[in-house]
């Protein structure tokens, strides 16, 4: 592996005004003085926690090792490809939506933003809102933007825990209160606010509703039970496949030994987040990193094999780049 190892990565927490002060249900020994809405698990300037690399941003590794870290699945060799993170609403997030390669390219950004949101905690009644309701047109979002009634037009749905939502780029979006999120997305921050509820933050209507899309196959992914692994009670299931990601559940109770590589043979960097009990992850020839409730683990690209191991029980994600062109997944309103 050369001097590459699995990095612990150092959680990002950013302040929002519709976050909240307690984030007990992912960290519940950290205390905040202001509202937090997310926590970046692998963003740019997270830093890596563990080992030689330790006090280094993700952009800073990904850029010195290029593919060594993020694998020849990912589009460009020297940016990390994929962003997770936590997403605690306590109140509305802003109606916003985000462009989707084609109308990213228009503006001068790389790539647009497709993302997912995989439902961690969910409160009764908890809801987010995808898309516009039928027959609703750009221009009456517009006309609703301006007469602050632009919920009217959304179409809000109930999420449970366990749901996984995927947000193609162009879809309007946001989240109510109640909810959980572990997001994956395009490691892009590009978003266009185009309503907030009277909050003064700035609106970004020209950008945004030309990166409108009114079907763009967003929705709740329609997906197959988990499945079970051979000689003992671990689980594991696909939450999502699709053109940029791959988020995969597991549920351990023994070892379980992964590899960096896919069916098509491409290899990516993988990210696993952690989301109940605490365990132990290792690439040959490298220290073990442990693993908790909240953490996340980059497991470069060049370490081709690697083991999970739960100290009890260990419930995570892991997330990847995937090697073969794949299709938008199945998905329900």
């Amino acid at each position: 592996m050369g001097e590459l190892y699995p990095l612990r990565m150092v959680p990002g927490f950013d302040p929002r005004p519709w976050g909240t002060y307690d984030l007990s249900p992912v960290y519940p020994n950290q205390k905040f003085s202001e509202k937090i809405g997310e926590a970046w698990l692998t963003g740019d300037n997270c830093k890596v926690a563990n080992g030689p690399l330790a006090g280094q941003s993700l952009a800073e590794v990904s850029t010195k090792y290029e593919r060594e870290l993020v694998g020849n699945a990912a589009r460009d060799p020297g940016r990390f490809p994929l962003l997770a993170k936590f997403l605690f609403p306590h109140e509305k997030l802003s109606v916003q939506v985000h462009p989707d390669d084609a109308q990213a390219l228009k503006v001068g950004e790389p790539w647009g933003k497709t993302e997912c949101w995989y439902v961690a905690h969910a409160k009764p009644g908890a809801q987010i809102a995808l898309g516009l309701k039928n027959g609703a047109s750009v221009a009456q979002l517009e006309e609703a933007i301006h007469q602050q009634r632009a919920e009217e037009l959304l179409n809000w749905l109930n999420v449970y825990s366990g749901d996984m939502i995927y947000v193609a780029g162009g879809t309007v979006h946001t989240l109510g209160p109640g909810s959980v999120i572990v997001e994956t997305q395009q490691q892009s921050d590009t978003t266009y606010r185009l309503y907030d509820y009277g909050r003064p933050r700035e609106l970004h209507l020209k950008d945004g509703l030309a990166a409108v899309k009114l079907k763009a196959g967003s929705g709740k992914v329609v997906r197959p039970g988990p499945t079970q692994m051979s000689g003992g009670k671990s689980r594991r299931g696909e939450l999502v496949a699709a053109p940029y990601f791959v988020v995969d559940m597991f549920e351990l109770t023994e070892p379980q030994a992964l590899s960096t590589c896919d069916d098509s043979g491409k290899s990516s960097a993988q990210i696993l987040v952690a989301l109940e009990g605490c365990g132990i992850v290792q690439a040959a020839g490298t220290e073990a990193v442990a693993m908790a409730k909240g953490d996340a683990v980059v497991v470069p690209a060049c370490a081709e094999q690697f083991t999970v191991t739960p100290q009890w029980t260990l419930e995570f994600l892991r997330s990847r780049v995937p090697g073969s062109q794949l299709p938008e997944p199945e998905t329900r309103i």
